[in-house]
């Protein structure tokens, strides 16, 4: 296996919040709020206050853990590789916030009072363009992954724990 930017693999912190994030913002799409009128149901809307905040702290664990963290790319990865991974990484963490920002944003409107209108609108319209955004985002990340076990490079075993692709 080549080495990666560090010459380190990732911590099993790092690998923990990873799996487990994803867990998280599948449990998120799931229970997904279909009609505003829902948030009128208190410990429903308390429920979802929570569940953001927790997202966000999460996700804020994950980039803390992660930080000074190099790419897991093989030193001899093309510039074009390193720079696509940077921008869909950080594009990823961006579009992650905007979502947990933008439904606490939705809940502390409709909290106030207006269930309709051009503010709450813009909050559901920034909420389902960063959960459209994270979608293609994740896809590109899987993609990704799978092109890198495809190469056996070793890219790929860094994160998954499981089915380590052997070196070619």
């Amino acid at each position: 296996m080549h080495g990666t930017d560090l010459g380190q693999s990732y911590s099993t912190s790092a690998k923990l919040l990873h799996w487990g994030f994803i867990g998280v913002f599948a449990d998120g799409i799931f229970k997904q709020v279909d009609d505003l009128s829902q948030l009128e149901d208190p410990s429903f809307l308390r429920f979802e206050f929570i569940f953001a905040c927790v997202f966000l702290a999460l996700l804020a664990l994950r980039l803390w853990v992660m930080r000074g963290q190099g790419s897991a790319l093989p030193a001899e990865a093309p510039v074009w590789n390193r720079v696509a991974a940077k921008i869909v990484r950080f594009g990823m963490y961006a579009a992650l916030m905007a979502i947990g920002v933008s439904g606490l944003a939705i809940g502390v409107v409709f909290t106030l009072g207006m269930h309709s209108g051009a503010l709450m609108e813009f909050c559901i319209a920034a909420h389902e363009v960063s959960i459209t955004a994270s979608y293609g985002l994740i896809m590109l990340h899987v993609a990704a992954a799978l092109y890198h076990r495809a190469l056996s490079d070793g890219v790929c075993s860094e994160m998954v724990p499981l089915f380590k692709e052997r070196p070619r």
